[in-house]
């Protein structure tokens, strides 16, 4: 289809920005990752040709109201900007999606898609392939932006060090909601501790088993990750909670994917442990191969 034409126009587009300030920088390799992670997806899922290529370009376009807002603002804050609306406003309003796509075939699906793959939850959307490609590119920008919150700086995306994150609180709503298995709404996250809590809930919001198996995958092991939480003051630690008992349980669960999942990677079986008083972490601890 167009993909090849819609990356040319994309990077002459780039050219309009600072490609070397750090935030532009991040917001171009992030664009680049959602694409991939779309090609991995649609072969995961044995898409057709047409709905590979559909959302490669949509995910070459879903952050493009990004860079204008970084150019203005130097902020990732929804609040000086709703990046996805201005997005589908310069593609759709402003007639700049026929640079990069030449017929307006699909252009109900990809305004859709890109207008809502930011939001809290999705509306109602009647069109299946329309209600796929707005899942998929949910799922494709959060496991990308797993990688960018690994990788990156938090001063880049958050605006402080990780030393001065370390030692603010998350709000009671934040925590509440964390443990009803709930994403975070923006208007909640008072601190960037919340920020930071906010993107690993991410994962609350996946749509796909393929999105979950990729994140359960490294180069080489797929990952169990038994996750336990103990108050200050414990007696117990949260990781001598993982018992032989609990151990056999896990292993069980393990082979029971497996068999329905197989994979020529190594199975690893990790423990995180979090220490918490209120609504404060005073510690996170990570054991790789636990047992």
């Amino acid at each position: 289809m167009y993909y090849p034409l819609a990356q040319q126009k994309f990077e002459s587009y780039l050219n309009g920005y600072d490609r070397e300030n750090d935030r532009i920088k991040l917001k171009i390799i992030h664009t680049y990752g959602v694409v991939k992670q779309a090609e991995e997806l649609a072969g995961r899922m044995h898409l057709s040709a047409e709905d590979t290529d559909l959302a490669r370009l949509i995910a070459l376009l879903h952050d493009i109201g990004r860079f204008e807002q970084l150019k203005r603002y130097d902020s990732f804050e929804p609040g000086t900007m709703d990046h996805a609306a201005y997005g589908v406003k310069v593609l759709f309003d402003e007639g700049m999606i026929r640079r990069f796509l030449p017929d307006d075939k699909w252009d109900s699906i990809i305004y859709t898609a890109i207008a809502h793959h930011s939001d809290y939850e999705l509306p109602e959307i009647s069109d299946p392939q329309t209600l796929l490609h707005a899942k998929l590119i949910r799922d494709e920008d959060k496991l990308d932006n797993c990688r960018v919150k690994l990788v990156d700086s938090t001063s880049t995306f958050i605006n402080v060090s990780e030393e001065e994150l370390g030692t603010q609180n998350i709000t009671q709503k934040v925590y509440e909601t964390v443990f009803e298995n709930k994403c975070i709404l923006s208007a909640d996250r008072v601190t960037q501790m919340d920020y930071w809590v906010s993107y690993i809930v991410y994962f609350f919001d996946i749509n796909f088993k393929e999105s979950f198996d990729i994140i359960a995958e490294n180069e080489e092991y797929l990952l169990f990750v038994e996750v336990k939480t103990r108050r200050a003051g414990s007696m117990v630690p949260g990781e001598a909670a993982v018992t032989a008992q609990k151990q056999q349980k896990l292993r069980f669960t393990a082979e029971s994917y497996l068999l329905e999942h197989p994979t020529d990677r190594q199975p690893r079986f990790d423990v995180a442990a979090l220490s918490v008083e209120g609504d404060k972490l005073l510690g996170f601890t990570y054991y790789k191969s636990a047992f």
